[in-house]
C-alpha cells in the first residue's frame, strides 16, 4: 500500500469546487488532500484503489465519513457497515474502525475536535 499526501490547500478556496475531483485515484494506493487544517478540526479527501484499506484505529474524537464515490467496508466496533456514494457515516470517538475498499472509493473525512 503506497499512502500519497497533497497538503496544499490554498488553492481550493473561495471558489465552487468537485467534491469527487478533489483527489485522484492511483493503482495500488490511498490517496489523501487536506482541504481544511484548524485547530479546531480537519477536513481531508481520501481516494482509496479497490482493495485498499486502513487497519483498524481509534480517533480521540468523532469523525464523519461521505462516500462521494464507490463503496467501501466501514466497521465500527465490530460491526461492518457498508456505505455507498451519497451515505455518510459517523465514528465515534474511541471506538475502533477501519475500512476497506469494496470498489475504487472516494470520500470526504471531516473530524471536529473537542475543545480543550
Amino acid at each position: 500500500m503506497k499512502i500519497t499526501k497533497d497538503k496544499n490547500a490554498e488553492d481550493l478556496k473561495a471558489r465552487a469546487i468537485d467534491l469527487a475531483g478533489l483527489v485522484s485515484y492511483q493503482d495500488g494506493a490511498i490517496v489523501s488532500r487536506e482541504v481544511v487544517s484548524q485547530p479546531t478540526g480537519t477536513v481531508t479527501a481520501f481516494a482509496f484503489d479497490e482493495g485498499e484499506q486502513l487497519s483498524e484505529h481509534t480517533a480521540p474524537f468523532d469523525a464523519m465519513a461521505i462516500d462521494l464515490d464507490g463503496e467501501a467496508d466501514i466497521s465500527i466496533g465490530g460491526k461492518v457497515n457498508r456505505v455507498k456514494p451519497g451515505e455518510m457515516i459517523i465514528m465515534p470517538a474511541a471506538i475502533p474502525h477501519a475500512l476497506r475498499a469494496v470498489t475504487r472509493f472516494k470520500m470526504l473525512l471531516v473530524m471536529i475536535k473537542k475543545p480543550a
